[in-house]
């Protein structure tokens, strides 16, 4: 193809069998063995491996010498075991991977962690890193990270999870890494007083997203949210104190946020009138905020009229209902995705929304009693956008599904969970009717519906079985099959039910050289 093939090569006999004939006694020719890769470009041979899972790509540079090369030189994402054992093997490590870009570093809470020599040690090899993932790395502290940051500061993306070095580590970060966009923050300790805070140093201007988890003492990032001035996402998740005060003071100065997931914090309509006031906000999930109400969420909508995607998980406690979102279908036209999960509403909230949301293509109804045949029928006939539904939990029947055959022309995917009203026959109809839409049905009854919305991308809930003449899955609990595959799968489905969002809308993609392990 005009390439100039690989400037290495290594002797032949430890490749490939050629199957050009050649004379043999017993009748079989067997050429000279051959390497039919050789003539391939280092570039092209790289390119390959990308699109190889890890463990594949892990088995392919064993193959050969030139391989194993490639594979070292190629490799820009990397996920090793952070035992403090590893230490001794850091130097010959990072020579083999010398592209190193997005490092991962895991340790079990039953193991000791890498340390603070071999933070720097790596920081060292890796000065072109820029995204670096720590989990369960207790040894490392605020000298490690101050020692990291001085050496890797082209660094743009950050995690941390179940980490000792506090506020002082990751102060150390923001000061030297000037380009981080991205720091997400899981169980870190040594946070759980006001004696540190956190702030932006000077990451200040650089900072995009902000990720807050399981945090005992939240409030000591409160500079940090409140000064970050180009902040466009703001992700705070069972964090304790009062959160209420820090969206008012950051409310007013931030014109970029657009993202907002407040999941199981101390916050009430007073810090949704805050948030309000950031105007560009396109997409807002309110998970278990047992303070908010309808009046928040009115102010929400009122300020908020780029919202295009929307989810609120309330409890199953009525604060959240027909006022709350008659507001957003009147000041919200471009909503596009609303994912309502334990929400009180009826009849003429649907009614509204159907009928001024216009380009609303993805929806769930979850959890609710009060979403009937009626509600579907509503939708069906007014929601002419829609590709994706998903119905859980609802008290439908199978005059409801016979209103998704009639209604939703640009409908692609349907889910119907937990609906005790709704048939497999009627399903069957469904898909029959519907030849290109894709059905999927669950009669199974789970312990409990639940819809964290911190779980995005888990499973889908229920036992998945093909059923010929249609393209329907419908699971109807261990009776449907038999034998020990058969139990293990409805016992997966029983665990995987517990995770509400992923069933409504669940998207898979395939990058190169993707893992679990991947940043």
């Amino acid at each position: 193809m005009g390439q100039s093939s690989s400037t290495t090569s290594y002797p032949t006999s430890q490749f490939l069998i050629s199957p050009e004939p050649s004379d043999s006694t017993d009748g079989i020719k067997i050429g000279p063995l051959r390497d039919y890769t050789e003539g391939i470009p280092d570039e092209c041979l790289a390119s390959i491996f990308q699109l190889l899972n890890a463990s594949d790509r892990k088995r392919s540079s064993h193959v050969c010498k030139r391989w194993f090369r490639v594979d070292g030189q190629s490799r820009r994402r990397l996920s090793l075991n952070a035992q403090s054992e590893i230490i001794s093997h850091v130097p010959s490590i990072f020579t083999r991977f010398d592209s190193v870009a997005k490092l991962s570093l895991r340790c079990d809470r039953r193991s000791l962690s890498i340390n603070d020599d071999a933070l720097l040690m790596i920081s060292i090899r890796c000065e072109g890193l820029t995204r670096l993932k720590l989990r369960g790395c207790r040894e490392v502290t605020e000298v490690g990270m101050d020692n990291f940051a001085k050496n890797c500061k082209n660094l743009t993306k950050f995690s941390c999870g179940s980490c000792n070095f506090g506020a002082i580590g990751i102060n150390m970060l923001l000061k030297h890494c000037i380009k981080l966009e991205e720091l997400t923050i899981k169980r870190l300790r040594n946070v759980n007083n006001g004696n540190d805070v956190v702030v932006p140093g000077a990451a200040a201007l650089s900072l995009k997203s902000i990720c807050l988890k399981e945090l005992g003492y939240g409030q000591c990032f409160e500079p940090l949210v409140v000064e970050c001035k180009m902040l466009k996402t703001l992700k705070v998740i069972r964090c304790a104190g009062d959160w209420d005060n820090v969206l008012v003071k950051m409310g007013s100065g931030n014109t970029f946020l657009s993202d907002v997931h407040l999941e199981r914090l101390q916050v009430s309509d007073i810090g949704l009138g805050a948030i309000s006031k950031c105007v560009n906000i396109d997409s807002l999930h309110i998970v278990k905020n047992p303070e908010c109400t309808n009046l928040g969420l009115v102010s929400v909508a009122e300020n908020c009229k780029k919202l295009r995607k929307l989810h609120i998980d309330g409890w199953k406690i009525n604060r959240i209902g027909d006022e709350g979102l008659m507001a957003v279908s009147k000041q919200c036209p471009d909503l596009q995705e609303l994912v309502l999960i334990g929400v009180h509403v009826t009849h003429f909230s649907m009614a509204a929304i159907a009928a001024n949301c216009r380009r609303l293509e993805r929806l769930a109804l979850c959890g609710s009693g009060a979403i009937g045949d009626a509600e579907i029928e509503c939708i069906a006939a007014k929601c002419v956008e829609l590709k994706k539904l998903c119905i859980k939990g609802c008290d439908i029947s199978d005059r409801a599904i016979d209103a998704l055959a009639w209604g939703f022309p640009n409908l692609v995917k349907v889910k119907v969970k937990k609906c005790k009203g709704v048939t497999s026959e009627g399903v069957d109809w469904l898909a029959r009717r519907k030849g290109s839409l894709i059905v999927s049905f669950d009669a199974i009854e789970s312990e409990g519906l639940d819809a964290s919305g911190s779980d995005v991308g888990g499973q889908e809930s229920g036992v998945g079985i093909p059923v010929t003449g249609g393209n329907v899955v419908v699971g109807d609990g261990p009776s449907v099959s038999s034998g020990r595959l058969a139990l293990f799968r409805a016992k997966l489905g029983l665990f995987a039910s517990r995770n509400l969002v992923p069933c409504a809308f669940h998207r898979s993609s395939y990058h190169g050289d993707n893992s679990k392990n991947n940043l």
